[in-house]
């Protein structure tokens, strides 16, 4: 039997807000939007709090049970059906609110990025780590609804504990698809890291390409696919991070700062910086400093 290709089905909008682009509820049954085939760009997460049912994902049956837990990818063509009393945790996150992290650990989306092959979207309650794994969903949901203070950087450590605890507990085999991806992880992992070696100038993406050998076509697809963003946005993630630690230096206008870490225009920086921070480079200096914020 063929399989429905996710790209002649029009993807779902899971919209998330820009500052917090991640979602963290629970769902009593299987709603109809969730019964119909569907896909969406946003990664999920789903944990089976209560009850039973099915899972179809790229045309895959994966029957579960309380416990249980699954990852779909980008992409990932799926749809659920109710067994009995199902009650689930559904976690929703756009890509890049782990973006700046791949910096840092370039396999922390592999849970996603491998599964069907070799990995399988489905996690057993009888797997070891599940319970853990459980805890770690509980916590994000927690965080989520109580609000607290610095909720979102909890739930950012919730989630990095979540994958780092895949990435070791679950078995990574050594096939072809594998063997290609940490192929292409290190051409990635050079880009970055010539892009942080050289914030300041101004990239192109044919540029990023040739660094890594690939035409721009391709290289943003792997790019985007391997990190989750596309190589320019990830450039200005880069870029509003290391602006963040430029503010802290007293001696250093908005104006320097803006330049130092590769802006040309003072209002798209003031732009971009508070669309990734949710406040403005001036405020955030003052705050950094001890100074009062009306």
């Amino acid at each position: 039997m063929k399989l429905t290709s996710s790209l002649s089905i029009k993807p779902d909008e899971i919209v998330l807000p820009a500052r917090l682009p991640i979602s963290v509820s629970t769902s009593l049954g299987v709603s109809p939007s969730f019964q119909r085939l569907h896909w969406h760009r946003a990664l999920e997460i789903n944990w089976i709090t209560k009850g039973s049912g099915t899972y179809v994902i790229n045309g895959q049956d994966y029957p579960f049970v309380q416990g249980d837990l699954f990852l779909m990818d980008s992409h990932d063509l799926h749809r659920a059906y109710e067994g009995t009393d199902l009650e689930m945790v559904i976690v929703m996150f756009e890509p890049t609110f782990l973006g700046s992290e791949y910096k840092y650990d370039h396999d922390i989306l592999l849970p996603f990025r491998q599964m069907g092959s070799p990995l399988s979207n489905h996690i057993s309650h009888e797997h070891a780590a599940a319970e853990q794994l459980g805890q770690y969903v509980m916590r994000m949901y927690q965080e989520y609804q109580g609000e607290g203070r610095s909720y979102a950087s909890a739930i950012r450590g919730w989630l990095l504990l979540f994958l780092t605890e895949i990435n070791r507990s679950i078995h990574i085999g050594h096939g072809e698809q594998t063997r290609a991806i940490v192929k292409h992880l290190e051409q990635i992992r050079h880009v970055v890291q010539v892009m942080e070696a050289k914030l300041a100038y101004p990239w192109t993406l044919k540029e990023l390409a040739d660094e890594a050998h690939l035409s721009p076509s391709r290289f943003s697809a792997l790019f985007c696919q391997i990190v989750g963003t596309s190589p320019l946005k990830y450039l200005v993630q880069l870029r509003i991070d290391h602006a963040v630690e430029l503010l802290e230096q007293d001696d250093l206008s908005i104006l320097e700062v803006a330049e130092a870490s590769g802006f040309r225009n003072l209002s798209n920086f003031n732009r971009l910086f508070l669309g990734q921070t949710g406040t403005t480079p001036s405020v955030l200096k003052r705050r950094l400093h001890g100074e009062e914020v009306e």
